[in-house]
């Protein structure tokens, strides 16, 4: 975390509002400025914790804060400790308790015995901006609270950041879910972070989600996310990277092209890499019609790159995928309702009908790709690589990048979809 001060904004402040809100101070507003409700909250957070009251957000007090940042605490138990006064004392439950702590006898507590304390709110917020900071803070929380998920890294970004993997389920079938390839879709990212709470929470406590049984379906699948492909043009285009020689690099690319707005426009890589041309499945192709249309070095979007994977992004993705070998895959992106199943003329067994019920329950179009977008993405290289059921979902309506007030719709419209990829990967043909 950055060191905040009054005046700061981004979503950094929205993140130190967010946590601070949850320690109780109800009056902060989560509108990334930092200003007077902010600094009464914070010098009133630090006075309780035994800080400097100075109002300046820096590294002692992140960390006093990162119990409200993750979402749980670690505790050293003491002698008179039980499961219940613990609940009681931080707000929690005795089954969020024993779920957190598996291996944890709640009959024979040892005094220095350290256990997971999860707090009563959810991990995943759908409210403020995403930052690559919310992101790691997220996947620690949601590893700690439920320790049936894993979390791993599959590589870095080209600055160095890294793309965080969520797994979890013990099936045969694997399926992989991803997220924000392009950096003004990265709304796409706290849709499956939240995918990802519901499952793990509902299959902790023996719970459904979308009438389905989460236990079961994780029994006949693993799942695996990657919530965010590319975390440094998310940074970028939410305003938490705002200085910086990286920043200035991607300032210079885009003044190259002033008819696409900065840095809203912006979905490439830092390096102005599109990251969902990056794969070799017609790349030739892709390169032949982005150059038609100008995009023939970095670019806010479009530019294919040197050669396909070269990106260290869209390369890791390529390697994780090669070595997980998922039965069925969904890249997530926006927007447009719709979503495309197809590449070229391959026809993976399933794949059709499997696409249907996704259209179904989610009232999105199912479609072909149209031929100017047809080459070199995710979706494409997965079919051509595996003949196996791929699909790119265009979640939500508008121009890019949508707006928080639309995640609980697209939220509502993609839980089926999610959850039925789980459900019918299992029944496709070895």
């Amino acid at each position: 975390m950055k060191t905040l001060y009054f005046g700061a904004t981004g979503p950094q402040v929205q993140l130190l509002q967010l946590a601070l809100a949850r320690t109780g101070a109800s009056f902060v507003a989560t509108d990334g400025r930092f200003g007077p409700q902010t600094l009464s909250a914070l010098k009133s957070f630090q006075r309780r914790n035994g800080l400097t009251a100075d109002g300046i957000a820096g590294p002692a007090t992140h960390a006093a804060l990162r119990p409200w940042y993750t979402g749980y605490l670690s505790h050293t138990l003491r002698s008179g400790d039980s499961f219940y006064r613990l609940a009681q004392r931080y707000g929690s439950t005795v089954a969020a308790i024993s779920a957190a702590n598996p291996d944890a006898d709640p009959l024979r507590l040892l005094p220095g015995q350290t256990l997971t304390i999860p707090f009563s709110f959810d991990v995943v917020p759908t409210q403020i901006v995403w930052c690559s900071e919310l992101l790691r803070f997220c996947c620690e929380g949601l590893a700690a609270r439920y320790p049936a998920l894993s979390a791993e890294e599959i590589g870095r970004s080209a600055m160095g950041r890294p793309l965080h993997l969520l797994r979890i389920g013990s099936g045969k079938t694997r399926v992989l879910y991803n997220a924000t390839h392009h950096a003004n879709e990265w709304i796409t990212t706290p849709l499956l972070m939240k995918f990802v709470e519901q499952l793990a929470r509902a299959d902790a406590f023996s719970e459904e989600l979308f009438g389905r049984s989460a236990r079961a379906l994780l029994e006949g699948a693993t799942c695996a996310v990657v919530p965010c492909v590319n975390p440094d043009g998310m940074d970028l285009v939410t305003g938490d990277l705002q200085s910086g020689s990286d920043y200035a690099a991607a300032r210079s690319i885009a003044a190259d092209y002033p008819g696409i707005a900065f840095p809203s426009g912006w979905k490439a890589n830092i390096r102005g890499v599109d990251l969902n041309l990056q794969y070799p499945a017609g790349w030739e192709n892709a390169r032949e019609i982005k150059f038609s249309q100008g995009f023939v070095s970095p670019a806010p979007r479009d530019y294919v790159g040197l050669s396909a994977l070269s990106a260290p992004e869209s390369k890791a993705m390529y390697a994780y995928t090669l070595a997980y070998s998922p039965a069925l895959t969904l890249s997530y992106h926006t927007q447009g309702s719709v979503i495309y199943w197809k590449f070229l003329n391959y026809d993976p067994p399933g794949a059709l009908a499997i696409g249907r019920r996704f259209a179904a329950v989610s009232s999105y179009l199912l479609e072909t790709t149209p031929y100017a977008s047809g080459f070199a993405g995710y979706k494409d290289w997965f079919i051509q690589e595996f003949s196996r059921p791929g699909y790119t979902v265009e979640a939500g309506l508008g121009d890019n990048p949508l707006p928080l007030t639309q995640f609980d719709r697209i939220y509502g419209e993609n839980l089926g979809i999610l959850t039925l990829g789980l459900a019918l990967a299992p029944q496709l043909p070895a």
